[in-house]
């Protein structure tokens, strides 16, 4: 009887690479002080956005989740509330992504996927919160400053993304 061999794919290297650099992003935003609880600049989604982009969602999904269970087993997080949050605001990101993405390329692109998952992110995250951590807490009362955290960090990782998008296809042109 022989043993079953699987090699990894060039898709396989690429997704792990991909979710590596997510990773060592989610790991370094971790060390930041923020000003706000929970608030944070989410530069990890810019390689989501890139991946989505250039590889499509099944590479995106696998990128993102892949960096929300790694990133929280190595922060000591697996399984706790803020891992839940995580989770639910990369499902619902991902979700919102997975709908943007067919909309006209020429009025949304990566600024305006950036922000949709970034408010989507944001409005999981508030949900979560009010029907499980904090039930019977009218978390809205969070919503404006949330709100303009999620406008502020979409905006500016959409901006990243759009350029390092542009570079890359200039790059590609070139060869």
């Amino acid at each position: 009887m022989t043993a079953l061999t699987i090699r990894p794919t060039t898709e396989d290297h690429r997704i792990a690479y991909m979710a590596a650099l997510a990773i060592a992003l989610m790991l370094m935003e971790a060390a930041l002080p923020t000003p706000i609880p929970g608030v944070k600049p989410g530069l990890a989604n810019i390689v989501t956005l890139l991946v989505l982009a250039q590889y499509g969602l099944r590479a995106a999904v696998w990128v993102t989740m892949l960096r929300v269970l790694a990133g929280s087993i190595l922060l000591g997080s697996f399984l706790t509330p803020g891992f839940i949050l995580s989770l639910s605001g990369a499902f619902a990101s991902l979700a919102v992504l997975s709908i943007a993405q067919y909309l006209p390329k020429p009025y949304f692109g990566m600024v305006s996927l950036s922000l949709l998952a970034a408010f989507a992110h944001i409005g999981a995250q508030l949900t979560v919160v009010g029907l499980w951590l904090m039930p019977g807490v009218n978390v809205l009362y969070l919503s404006p400053a949330f709100a303009l955290a999620a406008w502020i960090f979409g905006l500016s990782n959409g901006l990243i993304a759009a350029h390092l998008t542009k570079g890359s296809l200039d790059a590609n042109s070139t060869t």
